[in-house]
């Protein structure tokens, strides 16, 4: 009964409110004072939708700015390995094989679908499986690896061009400054969390075969899974590659600076061509203000004597802005911008020469053939990577230098490395002869009197200055 009427109490207030809605219809309409009420509901009306507004645009922040921005440029690895199980013999028969699954992340480098991830992300699996962040999935092969470096880089065969990530800087990067991590964190993708720069250049031992120099730490939560995802500013940069976490640690996690890495992935791409462009190049990162948006430029460093860049108007200090139809910002754009142009002759460039824009040709030729005994002696006794330059490359520090060797590869623990020489240097001596090719110091480890010449006195040039010091090395 109660409830009979209190369903009729409603039925007639319903009809009364639907009487006098028709009568503030017919005020508005015939004009009244119904138009200052229903002016006075739009008013309020617009400021609750003020009001809203203002409330989404905090809620709305640089985070969830950043993760809008960059997350279609950051892909999920699923990986599956095989192990024998602990304590097995793995030729006794009758052994059943496990398989492992694996977890990782991984960066966008290339719309066509190569994607730059950690070594062991990929080292030693079976299967690679890529999902992207519209749910799509492929499967993935390997592509190159530096495992020096906890570098790798895949590739899928996307249905459509992949967005790209902006490549920042770790250089002006602050302790104590927000940054942003994403990743397939234990499976759960594209998860996304913040936290702060803890230290900067923190060297991490693992083991006795792996270790970390001047990692960025973070309090942002790294988990198994981030592995090869970006750690980014909140201007949607990357700074860093994530690459580890400290067991049993609570926000502590680590990741590799985006400008080492950046230098490192160039030369995982330059290796899969059988030619070099000739080009030495230097990756520069600039801001006008704290805030402002990075600006990377390529600039050639050195010509390489003898190579087919040799024969293009370019010259050393020119910016390098396009090749073909990619826009070059970093030494991996313009290594990926020569991918999978077997068979080309030529490809249109585009330099920067001051405030004079050039357009040249790059002709694609094959690599110089070095004398595999000089270079393999080289490697062998110093624990160097060496690449021919010319005079133009050495002449800022003293014109009278004919041209010199760069370092592009210094072996850990080699002679060269515990002397102090880094990868950029130019040779330009040893002992008292100059050094202009492979058999110049060939010539040098094999003489007769190499004896005499302990500790082998080295010349190079670093950052335009002529530098010296001695090679630990036995008779």
């Amino acid at each position: 009964m109660s409830t009979s009427r209190r369903g009729s109490r409603n039925r007639s207030n319903n009809g009364l409110l639907r009487g006098v809605g028709t009568l503030l219809v017919l005020v508005v309409l015939l004009g009244g004072n119904g138009v200052s009420l229903l002016g006075e509901e739009a008013s309020s009306s617009s400021l609750k939708r003020r009001d809203s507004t203002r409330l989404y645009s905090q809620r709305r922040d640089p985070v969830v700015a950043v993760y809008e921005k960059v997350k279609g440029a950051v892909v999920n690895i699923h990986s599956e390995r095989t192990v024998v199980p602990a304590g097995e013999d793995p030729f006794r028969l009758h052994v059943q094989p496990q398989r492992v699954n694996g977890m990782g992340t991984g960066i966008v480098l290339d719309p066509r679908g190569y994607i730059l991830t950690n070594f062991h992300v990929v080292d030693d699996v079976q299967t690679l499986r890529v999902r992207l962040c519209d749910g799509s999935g492929y499967s993935a092969r390997i592509f190159a690896v530096d495992k020096e470096a906890d570098l790798a880089i895949i590739k899928i065969d996307p249905q459509k061009p992949l967005p790209l990530l902006v490549w920042g800087t770790s250089a002006d990067l602050m302790v104590g400054e927000a940054v942003i991590a994403i990743g397939n964190a234990y499976g759960y993708e594209h998860s996304i969390t913040d936290g702060r720069v803890s230290y900067k250049g923190r060297d991490v031992t693992l083991n006795k075969e792996m270790g970390y120099r001047g990692l960025i730490q973070t309090s942002a939560p790294i988990n198994p899974g981030n592995s090869g995802g970006p750690l980014l500013n909140l201007l949607g940069e990357v700074v860093g590659v994530n690459v580890a976490i400290r067991a049993g640690a609570q926000n502590i996690g680590f990741a590799l600076p985006v400008d080492q890495v950046i230098g490192r992935t160039a030369e995982m791409l330059a290796r899969r061509r059988a030619w070099r462009h000739g080009w030495v190049v230097r990756d520069v990162a600039e801001r006008e203000e704290l805030d402002s948006p990075v600006r990377r430029k390529v600039v050639i460093e050195a010509i390489e004597a003898g190579s087919s860049a040799a024969q293009s108007v370019a010259k050393v200090g020119d910016v390098v802005e396009k090749i073909g139809d990619v826009t070059v910002f970093t030494s991996m754009d313009l290594e990926r911008a020569l991918l999978d142009l077997g068979g080309t002759a030529a490809v249109s460039v585009k330099l920067r020469r001051g405030n004079e824009a050039v357009e040249a040709v790059l002709p694609l030729g094959p690599a110089r053939v070095v004398p595999a005994g000089s270079a393999e002696l080289v490697w062998r006794k110093l624990g160097l990577r060496l690449i021919a330059v010319g005079a133009d490359a050495v002449s800022r520090a003293n014109p009278q230098l004919r041209g010199g060797m760069l370092i592009s590869e210094v072996a850990p623990q080699s002679a060269a490395a515990i002397a102090g020489l880094q990868r950029g240097d130019i040779l330009v001596g040893l002992h008292t002869w100059e050094i202009l090719n492979h058999d110049n110091i060939a010539f040098v480890l094999q003489h007769k009197d190499f004896a005499a010449f302990l500790p082998l006195k080295y010349y190079v040039i670093r950052e335009g200055r002529l530098r010296e010091g001695w090679l630990p090395l036995n008779p």
